[in-house]
């Protein structure tokens, strides 16, 4: 998303997803380990809606319900045989809400993020985030921690101890108390 957008907003306002948050709180809410790793990667705050509290989302629930109508219902009837191709013709439908002029203000939505948004955006970091899984093991007797079916061997001194396992889609890594204990690619 933020790749699209060519910029870093300061916060972003998730909507409680499950993925992205483990305990919604307006104080002190439980960001998910992945989802915090991210926002790290990016330097964004992470501020969730609050629990049935619309006012916190109303702005993006009729931006979504605009786009559900403009795009999907241009496309309903339209069959795609590749993703490339059904995203060309999203991609379509999206230059086009966003190049028609607005009424009201007399300007385009995308003249309005040109001037208003790109300017607060901060800049992208050198590289993507790369999505990593976290889980919690426990290491067995044999000295391996089991993950997706594959055995990763730990240091004898974890047998039986609680540690975290960090895979990515290159690596696996194995972090006991914060610290790298192993890692394999």
């Amino acid at each position: 998303m933020f790749r699209f957008f060519d910029g870093v907003p300061r916060l972003i306002v998730p909507d409680n997803l499950k993925s992205g948050v483990n305990h919604a709180s307006f104080y002190d809410p439980e960001i998910n380990r992945s989802y915090g790793m991210m926002a790290s990667h990016y330097g964004v705050g992470v501020l969730p809606a609050r629990p049935k509290k619309l006012r916190d989302k109303s702005k993006v629930e009729n931006g979504v319900r605009f786009a559900q109508t403009c795009i999907l219902g241009r496309l309903r009837k339209l069959t795609f045989f590749s993703l490339a191709e059904a995203n060309a013709a999203i991609r379509q439908a999206l230059d086009r809400i966003n190049d028609h002029l607005m009424r009201r203000l007399g300007f385009t939505r995308r003249q309005v993020f040109e001037s208003v948004v790109r300017a607060a955006l901060a800049s992208l970091p050198g590289e993507d985030y790369e999505f990593a899984e976290w889980r919690l093991a426990r290491a067995s007797t044999a000295y391996h921690v089991e993950f997706k079916a594959f055995f990763y061997s730990v240091p004898h001194s974890l047998i039986r101890q609680q540690i975290d396992l960090r895979a990515t889609a290159r690596t696996i890594g194995i972090f006991h108390r914060g610290k790298r204990v192993a890692s394999r690619n």
